[in-house]
């Protein structure tokens, strides 16, 4: 079992921004509106792009993340789109609760999109859901799959049971991480130098997971003076996913599985677990060199996978 903490990605640049690519400042130029709307007593985060009435494309993140993970993507569809990325309650923006669940997930994302007139559209919206947001993608199959027209759940890490058995590396349990508190850092140089991907892994793309960690921490105050640390709730690490594996069988909308081929949680094997739940002509896209974080990894070649996919599915 590797226990080692992996390298730091940031530390070296001491607080200062790596050079980032054209491509990269025009997308994050492509400024969202950010609102809030308040989902069972919860303000939660809302990111949108693209113009009302458009075809909806919902975008929703893993555990410890936000909706800022998709900030540098969701621009790519802006121009066809009517695009929004939510925080769910406890991580990014969005208010905490007293306890979270995944059914609560579905309802905020749900909910938003109601808001967003992502239902309003022709054409009934798709959804985008990475890593645990592919789980909340699937609650929301259970809640309204009628009213959805597909989900792609992006490097999903969706286990049969023996896999459950045999998959003995804590680092790459789903909710492995511990629930304790987040760590306060007495400058946004120091959080950003503590910055790791969860499960561990290294990154070529530093500007963006500087990117990233910029849009993961906040301020807060100190007996001493101002502090920073990160913007989730650390017990969202215990949020369960309930009965993925039934819920995808059971799916009234239609689904694509799409994943990271050099991911550590989405292995060959997981990824043909997931694929026998689904109906035969369910789409399956392999992301070369990505790993489990496939937007970090490669960005553009998401992209134009996502492109290639809404341009002929689902019909």
């Amino acid at each position: 079992m590797n226990t080692a903490e992996p390298p730091p990605l940031l530390a070296p640049f001491e607080g200062r921004e790596p050079p980032r690519p054209a491509w990269f400042a025009q997308a994050l130029a492509h400024a969202p509106e950010r609102r809030r709307h308040t989902v069972q007593g919860a303000a939660i985060e809302t990111l949108c792009w693209g113009d009302a009435g458009r075809p909806g494309l919902l975008l929703l993140h893993g555990k410890m993340a936000h909706a800022d993970w998709w900030s540098f993507i969701a621009p790519f569809f802006a121009a066809t789109h009517r695009v929004v990325a939510i925080s769910f309650a406890g991580m990014g923006g969005s208010d905490w609760r007293a306890s979270y669940d995944i059914d609560t997930m579905a309802d905020e994302a749900l909910a938003v999109a109601q808001a967003e007139a992502l239902f309003d559209a022709p054409l009934k919206p798709l959804v985008v859901g990475h890593s645990f947001g592919g789980f909340a993608s699937l609650a929301c199959i259970a809640k309204a799959g009628a009213r959805l027209g597909g989900v792609v759940l992006l490097d999903m890490p969706l286990l049969s049971r023996v896999q459950r058995r045999l998959r003995d590396e804590p680092a790459l349990r789903v909710g492995a991480f511990a629930s304790r508190p987040t760590r306060v850092y007495t400058t946004p140089a120091a959080a950003l130098a503590r910055f790791r991907f969860a499960p561990p892994q290294p990154c070529d793309n530093l500007f963006i997971a500087d990117h990233i960690a910029r849009t993961s921490i906040k301020p807060v105050t100190l007996p001493d003076g101002a502090g920073w640390t990160w913007r989730f709730d650390p017990r969202v690490a215990a949020i369960h996913p309930g009965d993925a594996a039934a819920r995808l069988q059971a799916a009234n909308s239609p689904v694509a599985l799409a994943w990271g081929e050099d991911s550590a949680l989405v292995t060959p094997d997981v990824a043909a677990y997931g694929a026998s739940l689904c109906p035969p002509a369910t789409p399956t896209l392999a992301i070369p060199g990505a790993r489990h974080h496939v937007m970090v990894d490669q960005p553009l070649a998401l992209v134009a996978a996502l492109r290639a996919l809404l341009s002929a599915w689902p019909a």
